[in-house]
């Protein structure tokens, strides 16, 4: 049984998390994963072993930086670098240590949902490259973006690294890809990571790591609910489960109940019931090949200038501008 008793909600996460759990299939938006525990769980993900896409992104590059930057500043005039979810910038300070040794003059403007981790970045980065112009902005992607295009008419390269292009299905990052196109000028760039098909038992080991940190990061949000909706979710009684399908390419997470139970969530004044091994679908990590990318493209108004891989062909880079 599911009893509402109110539907005026007071944040935009109060809302997400009521739809998402009296849903059927329940979901829960993975874009709540990152509070101040979840960014470092995170943290903790991209340096496990298994987690083969912080590496595979850092060697390209690491090994590709000078020509990668050479196309951001082609032509000389100033831009603002402008990266979608920046997290903690480990990667993107290989290319803004890069373009600092230029004489090419630009602004570093991170944007992610998580106050947090964009005033760690700015520390990191006032004290590892002082001489970068940094300005942060908090928020959805294209609000920033509209909110950069209506102040003034700069040079743009967008970076959408760490295949967080993923967390979409093909229809929705087609809508994402041409909405992103649609703020772009003709000189503008996006660069974005894309990883690739592989072996299945790789992706797997990717998102379902023996340690459990994995787990810990999908259960984050539970533990977060509980917290600010004063919910009282017993994380013990999910399982973390991945799955993966190589003829689509997706992966998708899940959280499964062990047990059937109830949960309250007091902020919104609802019982929901779990069936026993009743899931919860936590977020999908898409993965892709050449002729996807190129499609992707086509669909959203974008053409492909450049591509850049791995050693061993995991994970690809691709330059990207509006198709004219």
């Amino acid at each position: 049984m599911q009893e509402h008793i109110s539907t005026t909600f007071k944040s935009k996460f109060e809302e997400d998390v009521y739809k998402g759990i009296t849903d059927f299939p329940k979901h829960l938006s993975s874009q709540y994963f990152y509070d101040a525990n979840g960014d470092k769980l995170f943290q903790d993900i991209m340096n496990m072993p298994e987690y083969y896409l912080t590496n595979s992104e850092y060697d390209i590059l690491n090994n590709h930086k000078e020509v990668i930057t050479n196309w951001f500043s082609k032509g000389g005039e100033q831009f603002d670098l402008v990266e979608l979810g920046a997290g903690d910038g480990k990667k993107t300070k290989i290319l803004l240590e890069q373009l600092s040794r230029t004489a090419v003059t630009f602004n570093y403007v991170p944007i992610d949902i998580s106050q947090n981790a964009l005033d760690k970045l700015q520390a990191a980065i006032k004290k590892e490259l002082p001489a970068v112009s940094i300005k942060p902005l908090q928020g959805t992607y294209f609000e920033v973006l509209d909110q950069l295009n209506s102040l003034e008419h700069t040079k743009k390269v967008i970076l959408f690294l760490g295949s967080n292009i993923g967390n979409l299905l093909h229809e929705q990052a087609i809508v994402f890809l041409r909405n992103i196109q649609e703020l772009m000028e003709e000189e503008d760039l996006l660069f974005v990571g894309f990883d690739q098909k592989k072996n299945p038992q790789t992706i797997l080991d990717a998102y379902n790591d023996a340690t459990g940190i994995t787990e810990a990061f999908n259960k984050n949000i539970l533990t977060r609910i509980n917290r600010e909706l004063g919910a009282n979710f017993d994380l013990d009684k999910f399982l973390h489960w991945e799955v993966y399908d190589p003829e689509s390419g997706t992966a998708k997470s899940y959280l499964v109940a062990k047990t059937a139970h109830t949960v309250n969530i007091g902020a919104l004044g609802l019982e929901v019931a779990f069936r026993k091994w009743e899931s919860i679908h936590m977020e999908i990590s898409q993965k892709y090949d050449d002729e996807i990318v190129s499609w992707l493209a086509e669909q959203a108004g974008l053409k492909i200038d450049a591509e850049y891989s791995d050693f061993k062909n995991y994970y690809k880079n691709y330059i990207f501008s509006k198709k004219i």
